[in-house]
């Protein structure tokens, strides 16, 4: 019986390493193509982009299968960095620092009691303040220094360059993250809904990809035409509908961003990052956090119905049994009466 225990535990071990192995590769495969996207509109030296998808996939890998995984992210990081990066010791520190950002993020976000559902405001809150802002100051710093202390970059393109890595991170963070982790918890009851949901939900992101482009390519002033848009999407959709109107903004806002066009033309690197990620943060944030208020107060009334629907059958429970307890003493007080009547007559 110890022998085949002990077998029985052996195999259950090399299971769970297979399945570890198996999902630190795929993290790494979705970190290494999620980076190749992301490089395709970089600012600086070829790897410092103005959306960096990689660490919203790491913080919602880490969310959703904890912190084992995180061997997955320094592989992908590594391989993104082996062909930009200048010098060897740039590579590993600036992998290090793509690894440590989304761990220390989570680290932060499980100490305050984050869910992954996002339907609470303080959820929300604390993916954009501890996973976003405070996470990716590591990245950041730990990269930008890299380049300097490499040579690679001049000393007076520190803050120009750490700003772009910074908020490049954050925006990863806050768009790519809400997006998997509503994904993860929403896929099963999408077949469920109905035929004009869907129709209602193509008008949306038709509208919003057509608003965009056009205020993309006017002034500044026509950015804020997008955000009806967003409302909309957070009042009728929730966080799926807003995650992705938001996430179809800021590719649209980059490749605009990218071309020199609308109210990124005729200015430097800083003014058009300033331009930028203040209208995709606005923009990821109207979102995000008017979508989890909305979860919020939807989950709230329904557990005031549930609620409500017990108190209803506590209540009719109670009376039914009220009334056959006065049925059982009726029946009790005429059966007496007629035994009495019974005795009476016999007498």
């Amino acid at each position: 019986m110890r022998r085949e225990s002990r077998v029985s535990e052996d195999t259950s071990r090399l299971r769970g390493l297979a399945v570890l192995c198996l999902q630190t590769l795929g993290v790494a495969g979705a970190y290494f193509a999620a980076a190749k996207l992301g490089l395709q509109h970089e600012l600086v030296r070829g790897q410092v982009t103005p959306l960096w998808p990689p660490t919203g996939i790491a913080l919602a890998c880490l969310l959703l299968m904890g912190l084992r995984i995180w061997p997955g992210i320094t592989l992908g990081a590594f391989l993104v960095n082996v062909p930009i990066g200048p010098t060897a010791l740039a590579v590993v520190v600036i992998s290090a620092g793509n690894t440590l950002a989304p761990v220390c993020s989570y680290l932060l976000l499980t100490r305050v009691g984050f869910r992954t559902t996002l339907d609470r405001l303080r959820d929300a809150l604390a993916l954009v303040f501890l996973g976003a802002l405070g996470g990716m100051l590591v990245s950041a710093t730990m990269g930008t220094g890299a380049l300097v202390l490499s040579g690679a970059l001049e000393l007076d393109k520190f803050w120009p360059t750490w700003s772009v890595w910074w908020t490049g991170d954050a925006m990863g963070v806050l768009v790519c993250t809400p997006l998997l982790l509503v994904i993860r918890h929403t896929y099963r009851s999408s077949a469920s809904v109905a035929l004009s949901r869907w129709v209602e939900a193509v008008a949306l992101l038709v509208g919003i990809t057509i608003v965009t482009v056009m205020a993309t390519s006017g002034s500044v002033n026509l950015l804020f035409l997008v955000f009806p848009f967003l409302i909309w999407a957070a009042l009728r959709f929730e966080l799926v509908g807003a995650v992705v109107c938001a996430l179809l903004v800021t590719m649209i806002a980059i490749l605009s961003a990218a071309r020199g066009t609308g109210p990124f033309a005729d200015h430097d690197l800083f003014t058009n990052m300033v331009t930028l990620q203040a209208f995709n943060g606005s923009a990821a944030l109207t979102a995000l956090l008017l979508a989890a208020v909305i979860a919020e107060r939807n989950r709230a009334h329904r557990n005031i119905k549930q609620v409500c629907d017990r108190l209803t059958d506590v209540m009719a429970r109670i009376e039914g049994g009220q009334s056959a307890e006065q049925q059982e003493v009726r029946n009790f007080l005429r059966g007496s009466s007629q035994s009495t009547s019974r005795t009476d007559g016999e007498r």
